[in-house]
């Protein structure tokens, strides 16, 4: 069982769909997906798997990653009229949200790209449980970085792991003595931490819930002592104030752009 079958049992149970199975039998139908808005559109693939899972059959007019303008018709469904109501709101759930994360990814590299062609900008682990590889997905089609996808694939010192340990000097001295071939990143709250972490040589060094101004400066701090230290900043990032990071920040990560993006809209109509 893979997690479209879960999805689909949430919806169906073991009763099913009760409106349509009693008002069809085996009647066949066509039905066209709409886009009714202009965006990035994400979750194709998973549309077609789902709607393969009940039978029909998929024609894409796009691909993920594609830009889509309002009343595009981005998939036409062949198949059963029961088939097709009961997979329906799982699919457009997929394409809605998918979409409005990838499009929110889109312009805000854009937008960062005009000031620094190198930067990248990452989603988190803020995330929806069970949802979190198809919400990075839809960052990466909108041209962002998925970043660490858990607790397993890079180290990622915070401010709970330096208070628990006891300093940066100490977290840092522990980690590297158990954990090799591995990623190491640490969070930094003060300038202080910054340039400790920096002559101890991590990989990356975040700088949290920095002023732009202030950001700018320790990482030119950092940079002169570490050259080869990649500098992420986080940290109450949104639309509205990215750029002002961009021109000192190699990577800019943003919770907001899974926990906040509202989900863009289409329908299936029948034909």
């Amino acid at each position: 069982m893979d997690d479209f079958d879960r999805f689909l049992i949430e919806d169906l149970d073991e009763e099913g769909d009760l409106t349509s199975d009693s008002l069809f039998t085996d009647e066949i139908a066509k039905a066209n997906v709409i886009a009714k808005e202009d965006c990035i559109i994400a979750g194709l693939e998973e549309l077609v798997i789902i709607f393969n899972k009940t039978g029909l059959q998929t024609k894409l007019n796009f691909k993920d990653g594609d830009f889509v303008t309002k009343g595009a018709i981005v998939a036409t469904i062949n198949g059963s009229i029961r088939s097709i109501l009961k997979s329906e709101r799982l699919a457009l759930n997929f394409i809605c949200k998918m979409s409005g994360i990838a499009t929110e990814t889109k312009k805000l590299v854009d937008k960062c790209m005009v000031i620094n062609p190198n930067i990248s900008v990452a989603g988190t682990r803020k995330t929806t449980p069970g949802f979190r590889k198809y919400e990075k997905k839809a960052i990466v089609l909108g041209g962002g970085e998925a970043h660490r996808y858990g607790l397993y694939d890079v180290v990622l010192i915070k401010d709970n792991h330096i208070k628990g340990a006891g300093s940066v000097i100490k977290v840092i001295e522990q980690i590297k003595k158990k954990v090799t071939n591995k990623i190491i990143e640490i969070e930094v709250e003060n300038e202080r931490d910054a340039c400790t972490a920096a002559r101890m040589n991590v990989d990356v060094i975040m700088l949290d819930n920095f002023k732009p101004e202030n950001g700018e400066r320790i990482a030119k701090k950092i940079r002169n002592i570490n050259g080869r230290i990649l500098i992420e900043t986080s940290g109450g990032i949104n639309n509205k104030n990215i750029i002002k990071y961009a021109s000192f920040a190699d990577r800019i990560s943003l919770g907001y752009l899974t926990h906040s993006i509202k989900a863009k809209n289409f329908s299936l109509e029948l034909i």
